[in-house]
């Protein structure tokens, strides 16, 4: 009988055994046979999650410089003859390509000069788009000031030296108009600032300058550019002649163009960020683990951020938890979550966002530039609203993204005052204030229409008119010109006058920023004068449990603050997503920085350096200045 018993137990065994495995496939199995938990199953599905960015690059984010020698007339006798050089040959060719006769006459004159130009195509840049433009002279020129000057009308290409010869490219480019000298803008006047300016917006791009993606050569196929293109296009669209179409084209085994959803034409940074964090494969089944997983995240402050550019890039279906993270008591959660949201349209986002630009330097750029994509009449609301608070920067930012998104607004729309600069006026129960623009576009923006002139006194608006103070309590402007009868205009003391008048006597932005300058320095204005006041990037933020406060409010006191003796080290901390080109300064000596630097900025000249000298002041036989 003992085999028949020992058959009856292996049988036995062999069925429990089977009712055990029926069991786990029915989903009745204990944790004992799961072997992990369900927070190590979205961990692990999160590790299988493939990215775009886990096989495709951005290219093409390069910044392309443009050069030129060019000529400058108009000058009131502080030009100069240019000495032989390749320089002026290449002007003098110039100058015969477009018929001009007697140009050795012309450049002896002492109303002209030869100059230097440079300019940069951003990533992305369309044809026509326009450019800000630096001019200068050659070292050793004589020329000892550029203002009030006009600069013809140039070709600009980029320039190399190939096997020992100048090489130089297709015409991308041309630039013409007033030269704003930045002795104009410092207030003060000195060589070289007489001699170095800027041309705001008066170049325009010759080609348009597509991004894309590339794959790296193991990942490189049909296939999976197909892949890339078709989860890409599920989530952005572009729309031409009234039909949509997708963003992404697959162009080769390695490589896909990539169109800029308009929501992001001043954000590429971001919008590159959003499409590189788009999932390539992801069912409805795993996309909702995920979405549970990044709102945990989300919440979290230390996670914050890539939560948010992750919900984004799932796009509708990221709201509901998007909008949970706005009811966060951590400003940071909240406002990564206005952000991802303002660039979804949705008005949720309008407030925090509002109240991020208002309080934190960190995320006022960011805020400004996401409101502006807002189309919802909440964004409106908030950036009106901002109009009157007392930061400087944080005012002019608002207007600027009031006009961004919407350059037909009464509030912002203004005017031109004699076909040579913009001019706004806005009601404002904040401090007086006169802003200057130095980028993009000549413009003076007035916050408070009833600006009073006070402690009148004599005061100058270039060499040709001069305002004089009458007993009357009224202004009198006069211009002189050499040989002709003088011109007089009488106006209240308020600064709205006194600008109006200036261009009605024939001045222009160059006159109206000198004449404010002077009234700035001799105590004539009852507000303030603000210079390219934007919101800067790279702000100090930090959290509530740091040693100390958060940075101040303007630009000027928030540079070099640091932690006292008694108090434990700093944590510096900047927003973390992806500077916005809004508010950038194209121009500039130091292009505004992504906070996370092992990625590729899509918004910063490579070799960008205002005092390296281009291929041009390379050809100076004397060397620069």
């Amino acid at each position: 009988m003992k085999p028949l018993d020992a058959d009856l137990q292996r049988m036995t065994d062999r069925r429990l055994f089977l009712a055990a495995g029926l069991a786990t496939c029915c989903g009745c199995a204990t944790p004992l046979f799961r072997g992990q938990t369900p927070d190590a199953d979205l961990s692990e599905e999160e590790k299988k999650l493939e990215l775009v960015g886990d096989y495709a690059r951005p290219w093409n984010l390069n910044w392309v410089k443009l050069e030129s020698v060019a000529l400058v007339t108009g000058l009131d006798n502080t030009g100069s003859d240019p000495a032989p050089s390749q320089q002026r040959d290449m002007l003098k060719a110039e100058m015969q390509s477009h018929e001009v006769k007697d140009a050795d006459e012309i450049l002896a004159s002492p109303k002209t000069s030869l100059v230097l130009l440079r300019a940069y195509l951003p990533p992305g840049v369309q044809k026509g788009d326009p450019l800000d433009v630096e001019v200068s002279v050659p070292g050793r020129s004589e020329t000892t000031s550029l203002r009030g000057g006009w600069l013809m009308l140039s070709r600009m290409r980029q320039m190399e030296v190939m096997g020992g010869a100048v090489r130089m490219g297709n015409v991308d480019g041309w630039a013409q108009g007033d030269v704003l000298v930045d002795a104009l803008f410092a207030g003060k006047s000195d060589r070289v600032l007489e001699t170095r300016g800027r041309v705001l917006g008066g170049g325009r791009c010759g080609l348009s300058r597509e991004v894309g993606l590339a794959l790296g050569k193991s990942d490189a196929s049909i296939r999976m550019t197909t892949l890339i293109g078709k989860a890409v296009n599920q989530r952005f669209f572009t729309i031409d002649a009234g039909v949509k179409k997708g963003v992404a084209n697959p162009e080769r085994d390695n490589y896909l163009g990539l169109a800029v959803s308009p929501r992001y034409k001043h954000n590429l940074a971001r919008y590159l960020r959003v499409v590189r964090n788009i999932a390539l494969r992801e069912n409805p089944i795993q996309r909702t683990s995920r979405l549970q997983l990044l709102e945990k995240k989300l919440l979290e402050p230390t996670s914050c951020w890539l939560a948010a550019i992750q919900l984004e890039a799932i796009g509708p279906e990221g709201i509901p938890s998007l909008k949970q993270g706005l009811k966060s008591a951590d400003p940071e959660v909240r406002f990564y979550s206005a952000e991802a949201l303002a660039y979804l349209d949705q008005p949720e986002s309008a407030a925090p966002l509002a109240e991020a630009a208002k309080n934190e330097s960190a995320f006022r750029w960011h805020a400004l530039a996401a409101l502006s994509t807002l189309t919802h009449v909440a964004a409106l609301d908030a950036l009106s609203d901002l109009l009157h608070v007392p930061s400087v920067e944080t005012r002019y930012g608002a207007f600027r993204s009031l006009r961004t998104r919407n350059p037909d607004d009464p509030t912002t729309k203004g005017e031109v005052l004699g076909g040579r600069f913009r001019y706004h006026v806005i009601a404002s129960a904040a401090e007086p204030l006169v802003h200057i623009a130095r980028t993009r576009v000549p413009e003076i923006v007035l916050f408070g229409h009833e600006q009073k002139l006070v402690n009148l006194k004599l005061l100058s608006a270039g060499k040709r008119i001069m305002i004089h103070p009458q007993e009357n309590g009224e202004l009198r402007a006069g211009r002189y010109e050499p040989g002709q009868e003088t011109v007089y205009e009488t106006f209240t003391p308020e600064v709205d006058k006194l600008i109006r008048t200036i261009v009605k006597l024939g001045g222009g932005y160059s006159e109206a920023i000198a004449c404010l300058q002077e009234a700035r320095q001799k105590g004539c204005l009852t507000g303030r004068l603000a210079v390219e006041a934007m919101p800067r990037p790279n702000r100090k933020y930090y959290r509530d449990d740091d040693p100390l406060p958060e940075a101040p409010e303007e630009p000027a006191e928030s540079s070099g603050s640091s932690s006292s003796p008694d108090q434990a080290p700093l944590v510096e901390r900047h927003a973390a997503t992806p500077a916005p080109e809004l508010f950038r300064d194209g121009l500039a000596s130091q292009p505004p920085a992504d906070s996370r630097p092992a990625e590729k900025r899509a918004d910063e000249p490579a070799d960008y350096d205002p005092k390296k000298p281009g291929f041009l002041d390379r050809l100076n036989p004397f060397g620069g200045k």
